[in-house]
């Protein structure tokens, strides 16, 4: 059996229009999410072993996302990545980025799982060693 770290989803997007404090706003999500390059957009999901925490968390979360970057804050979205890592997205955000969320399908639950699995769980992140007395100050002798 063959396993890729990569699968292309598809989607489209759906916008509503809403007051806020007087002022009318449009936003959008991500509807119709599916395994496959069926959809108005599709994007191919990539899994990298340096966010198998990441994504670990995710599954564990009682509703696993997705999350689609869809260009600058502001504008039309204009999705160009996709990632299951939370931490990923909100490196997104802070680059002023629009970042839309979506349930995760079943089935990529399960692929994820599978990709956990055969590479592993994230390694604990342990401390940084220190040399015995390293950062103390020292005596000097004259």
């Amino acid at each position: 059996m063959t396993f890729t770290s990569m699968k292309p989803l598809s989607f489209d997007l759906a916008s509503e229009s809403r007051q806020v404090k007087g002022f009318t706003t449009t936003h959008w999500r991500v509807v119709e999410l599916q395994p496959g390059e069926r959809g108005p957009w599709a994007l191919d999901l990539q899994l990298y072993l340096t966010e198998r925490a990441a994504y670990r968390f995710n599954l564990s979360a009682r509703t696993p996302r997705l999350f689609v970057r869809c260009g600058e804050a502001g504008q039309a979205p204009r999705p160009s990545a996709i990632t299951a890592s939370q931490e990923v997205a909100a490196s997104w955000l802070d680059g002023e980025q629009q970042v839309l969320e979506a349930d995760m399908p079943l089935a990529i639950q399960a692929w994820l799982e599978a990709y956990l699995a055969r590479h592993g769980e994230a390694p604990p992140e342990g401390g940084k060693k220190k040399r015995k007395g390293a950062g103390r100050a020292q005596e000097l002798n004259p």
